[in-house]
Parts: C-alpha cells; structure tokens; sequence
C-alpha cells in the first residue's frame, strides 16, 4: 500500500534517539526494508551532537510487528541508541487553516522571552508545527512554523509585546511566495549607511549642530519633512562642490550591509535605495553595491560652489512609497513581494506599502508603525526574516572565494 494511501491505515511512529554518527538514517531504514513497509513521512533533527529520527511508516504485513519491533530495537542497541514504536491510525492530522511563519531574534534569546512567545502563539489557538534554528551569530534567530491562525491576528498578538521580551518577532504568511524572486528597497541614512549625510556635509560647511538639531526633529516627526529639508540645505550656502568627494569618503556603511546586499544579490532578489539625502552620495552607493535603483534628491551646484538648493523631484515621506511602487513595476515584483526597510518618519508610508516593512533601530513612532522590528545593530539579520540560514550565507560566500 502507497504512502498516499494511509490516511485510516494502521501505522507505526518509529523514534530512534541518542548520539549522532555518520549511517543512523540508512541503517534504521535498511532495518525497515525487510519487512516491507512504506515511508508516510519522516523527520530528523541533530542538535549539540544528539539526533532524533522519526519515521512514520505502514504496518508490516500480519504477524511480523512483533519481530519488526524487536529488530528495530536490536539495531538501535547495537549502536547504543534508544528506541520507541508506537502504533496508530495514518498520516499526522492535517494542518489548520491559515500558516505562518514566526521569527524570533534574541541576543539572548531566552528561555522566559521563548516561552512568552510560544504561550502567546497558543493563545491565538494557533499550533506550532516546526521550530527550526536559522543562525546562532551575530544574534540568535529562530523560525516557528505556525498553523491555524491567520497570520495578521498573529502578528498582532506576538508582535506588540516584543520590545518588552528583549526580542525581535517578524510574522509572515508562509507559502510559495517566499522563495520568489523579491524586491528589497532601503533608506539610506541610519539604515545602509551609519551617517546622516547632510551632518556630513554641514561639519565642513561649519553648521554641524544646526543641522542635526533639524534632522532629530524630522526623524521624529515633529517637522515637515520638506521644510525641514530646504531649511538644512540653505545653511550649506556656498560650501565648495569638492566636499562632494570628502563626503562619499566619510560614509561608513552600517554593519552587515555588504553581506545583507552581495547574499540577496545572489538570490536573484532586485535591491534600491531611496533617500530624503542626495544623490551626489546615493548614485555613488549604487555604483559600489551593485544596487539595481537609487533615488535622493540633488544638491544644486552652480559654478563649483552649492547653492543651499535642491533640485527635482523632492523625496519625502510620500516620495519613497511612491518610488517603491514605481522600482516594483520595473523590477516586475508585485507589490505583496516587496520589503521596505527604514528607521525614520519619513519611512512610514514605504514600511507600510511594501509586503513586509522592517523597522531597523527605528524611532518608537516608527517600531510601532511597522510590520517588524530590528532592534540589533547588524543589516544582515533582516535575511533571517526572510527565511535564510546564516550556514546558507557563509557557505555561498565560500563557494565564491573558493
């Protein structure tokens, strides 16, 4: 009988458990062969050096169970591991309704923040199916896959306490999207790069503290965006465009940006950044990274100097969703398949419109607003939101160097 078969078939849970060695997994089911049965589904995991092997398979013809068990736990104490048969009815019981995948980010991830989470998924009446380990470094990533719930409730009730746990949660529908091609749009400021390049320029005009006071405001919503702009740009007056080239040499790209573009690069993925900066630094970014769009606003120069102006299109709150849009069409992503990442007010409209928008070491307006939150200071974690594996990252960069 097919495994397709089974569904109010006898069937036994085989469970081989104790110290992981290379021939575990052909030996049992090499055992199994004799007695004919089918594989219905199996399941391993290894963890600190300790494996667990559970084959779900048909009951053997009649008369042999008994033999199969005591054969079966012959073998496993030939090679000093433990077993446990248990019979039942088919297959596991079909998932619920509604799955999604939840993941955790902690440094540390503790045990009371793990329960929290895990108690507030079954409070939902959700079930957790799987639970599987994304990356240990730089912080701890987990990945729950959660059935029964539909995934925005879910989001809601895990994502909202989150900050108070010490972690880091981003819930998203699982399916087949996730491993389709995708679009990942950045702010620059604070988010790809360490700086506020407008601080950068205003320590060489001289007005560093004036900027900065407008900038914190605007980030924090208090100002228009583009008033705060045109304020900041008319105290660089005159400051000679040379500075243009000291500036790009001064940016300090932010921890795990490098990894977090080259690895989704190599995924296919399409990644932009849009910018309330300037393009004098964006084009250049773009140029270094491989990034596939870049908008900012331009600084006006005229005869060599800048005049305290921009010019064209002003990207401002409203501007970087409408560009998110705009690099989704030319990318040929829908909108569901785009990531938005950002730390500040003038983010909001660009978390809110993409598929999944992340907060990254955002203002509380902005952490409260968005999908998820990255509260740790590496940009490479935003991949574990996106289900790949810190193993899968440095094994691909060892292909290339290799």
């Amino acid at each position: 009988m097919s495994a397709s078969q089974t569904s109010d078939v006898p069937t036994l849970l085989v469970k081989i458990f104790g110290k992981d060695r290379p021939g575990i997994t052909a030996g049992l089911f090499d055992t199994l062969a004799a007695y004919s049965v089918d594989v219905v589904d199996i399941e391993q995991v290894v963890t600190r050096g300790r494996i667990v092997l559970c084959a779900l398979v048909t009951e053997p013809p009649r008369g042999l169970e008994g033999d199969l068990r005591a054969t079966v736990h012959s073998w496993a104490e030939s090679m000093k591991m433990q077993a446990e048969i248990i019979s039942g009815i088919g297959d596991n019981l079909p998932r619920g309704v509604g799955r999604s995948l939840v993941t955790v980010l902690g440094h540390p991830l503790t045990s009371e923040a793990t329960a929290a989470i895990a108690g507030r998924i079954t409070a939902t009446g959700a079930n957790i199916d799987r639970i599987f380990r994304l990356a240990k470094y730089p912080v701890t990533a987990v990945e729950f896959a959660v059935s029964g719930v539909e995934t925005e409730p879910l989001r809601t009730a895990l994502v909202t306490d989150a900050a108070k746990l010490g972690v880091d949660v981003a819930v998203v529908a699982a399916g087949l999207y996730r491993r389709a091609q995708r679009l990942v749009v950045m702010d620059v400021d604070s988010t790809l790069i360490q700086d506020e390049v407008i601080e950068l320029f205003a320590a060489h005009a001289g007005c560093e503290d004036k900027v900065a006071e407008v900038t914190a405001a605007a980030m924090r919503g208090e100002l228009d965006f583009e008033q705060s702009l045109h304020a900041r740009v008319a105290l660089l007056e005159g400051l000679d465009a040379s500075v243009v080239d000291k500036v790009r040499s001064e940016v300090r790209l932010t921890p795990g940006a490098r990894t977090l573009i080259r690895t989704l690069k190599r995924l296919g993925y399409q990644v932009g950044v849009v910018s309330g900066g300037f393009t004098q630094v964006t084009d250049d970014l773009k140029e270094r990274l491989g990034l596939d769009f870049a908008q900012a606003n331009t600084l006006e120069i005229v005869d060599g100097k800048l005049t305290g102006r921009v010019t064209g299109e002003i990207v401002d709150r409203a501007g970087k969703a409408r560009l998110l849009r705009r690099f989704a069409a030319e990318a040929g992503v829908p909108l569901s398949q785009t990531v938005a990442i950002g730390d500040g007010a003038n983010d909001l409209d660009m978390l809110n419109a993409a598929g999944l928008g992340v907060a990254f070491n955002a203002k509380p307006v902005v952490r409260e607003a968005a999908h998820t939150a990255v509260n740790f200071p590496f940009l490479d974690t935003v991949l574990y939101l996106l289900g790949i594996t810190r193993e899968e990252v440095e094994a691909a960069d060892t292909l290339e160097v290799g």
